[in-house]
């Protein structure tokens, strides 16, 4: 491969003279250096290092983040595998169950059997792009490791009466429906 020089000259873009008078600049400043021990600083090239780090600074960046979008999907989609493989049916129920994913408080309608599986915690409300499933609790829990925003936990209510509680004394009924 010819030098860059050479290849100057082959365009016409620079003469001999020219060419052999930056060849004589640079062996003599090559000579200066090693006489006094400094090095001459080569801006250019300083600069082209400097662009360099930066574009492999940039590229790293870019990878960083397309790695976690990929990482991303990657887990919905287990979480979709999950909820297609382990879902349970409602039941063919009229028995309207209320539940808060969020903000907002929605219903699904329900069979007696599955309302106690609800509320005992044997299934679980999972909210996957506008739908709603019921999984056993299990899956939830895994589901819930990669994403909780999309598990809808029902808390469980206590028999215990708190002494403070001036309505203890009025019990409210299990089949009490509003």
């Amino acid at each position: 491969m010819a030098s860059l020089q050479d290849q100057f000259l082959k365009a016409g873009l620079i003469d001999k003279n020219k060419a052999k008078l930056a060849h004589q600049d640079k062996t003599k400043q090559k000579k200066v250096e090693r006489r006094t021990g400094t090095e001459s600083v080569d801006e250019s090239r300083l600069a082209a290092l400097e662009v360099q780090r930066k574009n492999a600074e940039r590229a790293r960046e870019l990878n960083a983040q397309r790695d976690a979008a990929a990482s991303q999907k990657a887990v919905f989609a287990q979480i979709v595998q999950l909820v297609q493989k382990n879902r349970q049916s409602k039941g063919a129920g009229d028995i309207a169950y209320y539940y808060t994913h969020g903000t907002k408080i929605d219903k699904i309608y329900v069979s007696a059997e599955v309302q106690t599986h609800l509320i005992a915690g044997r299934l679980v409300i999972v909210c996957l792009e506008g739908k709603t499933e019921l999984l056993p609790r299990i899956i939830a829990d895994k589901i819930a490791e990669r994403d909780a925003s999309l598990v809808v936990r029902v808390k469980k209510t206590t028999t215990e009466i708190d002494a403070d509680d001036p309505y203890a004394a009025f019990q409210i009924p299990d089949d009490f429906t509003w």
